[in-house]
């Protein structure tokens, strides 16, 4: 593969530009969120895309409160000792997504290791409302690893979002040092186990961290293997600098080298790009062949031209 120029981590590239959160519906949905004291992983993660995506009336919810029990080398969540479990969550959840009037909702989570379920019963008690109250909304659920444990998983099966996406995050080299209390072949086994409980399984990982191009593709072949359907890659951006350093921005062509990559290894949707976050675009990776289809036409085209 042709190495692409690496730029200076001192200086963020003119690619990374975000938009700021401006306009009306943006004030609207910073609205729903304070008056149903919601958590959004937009705010707790310091995401780039919040401007655009609370713009457009949409946000990721994040259940289970706002402190984390793990302590993730790249993530701007607090990590400490959690709240107790809040058992009106889901009904607020899916009321507030019932007021947004959003088509499509995402909810994530912090880790609860010190609950015996993980947090399961809260997540399949805010599926199962939010489905109740919103029938015509689709809904993708972006989960912990649950220590791995079948029947926490298998709550999430059984409530059956119309997507379940689960991070690995990084490469298995770097697996330890980015998700402390995470492992890399345990995610990729909570991904296959998700998908031959019938989900449509959705992963995400983070560039920059100073993974070699090999290290993806073979990352990307792991998760093809276990037959996951959609996949996303951005750039990692530090969000304190008590977090892991940025190693380098990685260029935009190789991001849309990836993407190829990623198709022609049969995954039915990649979303590649340095701005590219779980959630981006994520209403788009509920269809079957969406992505695939465009790609196709994108290939056909470039033949003709």
């Amino acid at each position: 593969m042709q190495e692409l120029p690496i730029v200076q981590k001192t200086r963020k590239p003119d690619w990374l530009r975000v938009k700021l959160p401006l306009g009306e519906n943006y004030k609207h949905v910073r609205g729903l969120v304070d008056t149903h004291r919601l958590h959004t992983i937009c705010e707790s993660g310091n995401c780039p895309n919040m401007g655009e995506c609370w713009g457009e009336g949409t946000a990721t919810f994040m259940i289970l409160g706002n402190v984390c029990t793990r302590s993730c080398g790249f993530c701007a969540v607090a990590t400490g000792r959690p709240d107790p479990v809040d058992w009106d969550e889901p009904q607020r959840v899916a009321e507030a997504i019932h007021l947004m009037k959003v088509k499509h909702a995402v909810i994530t989570s912090v880790d609860r290791d010190e609950l015996r379920d993980g947090g399961s019963i809260i997540w399949y008690n805010t599926i199962k409302a939010v489905k109740a109250l919103n029938p015509g909304t689709t809904l993708e659920t972006l989960i912990p690893d649950f220590k791995g444990q079948a029947e926490n998983i298998q709550r999430i099966i059984d409530a059956a979002p119309q997507v379940v996406s689960h991070n690995v995050e990084t490469v298995e080299r770097l697996s330890k040092q980015v998700r402390i209390q995470a492992k890399y072949r345990r995610s990729i086994e909570v991904l296959r186990t998700l998908k031959q409980g019938g989900m449509r399984t959705k992963t995400g990982i983070m560039l920059g961290l100073g993974e070699k191009k090999e290290e993806v593709v073979q990352t990307l072949e792991d998760l093809a293997l276990a037959n996951v359907d959609v996949v996303t890659l951005g750039q990692y951006l530090q969000p304190t600098q008590k977090h892991l350093p940025v190693e380098r921005f990685v260029h935009p062509d190789e991001f849309a080298e990836l993407r190829e990559i990623g198709y022609e290894l049969g995954f039915d949707y990649v979303e590649s790009g340095p701005l590219v976050r779980s959630s981006y675009h994520s209403e788009r990776h509920v269809f079957k062949g969406y992505g695939r289809s465009k790609w196709q036409e994108e290939k056909e085209l470039a033949k003709n031209i």
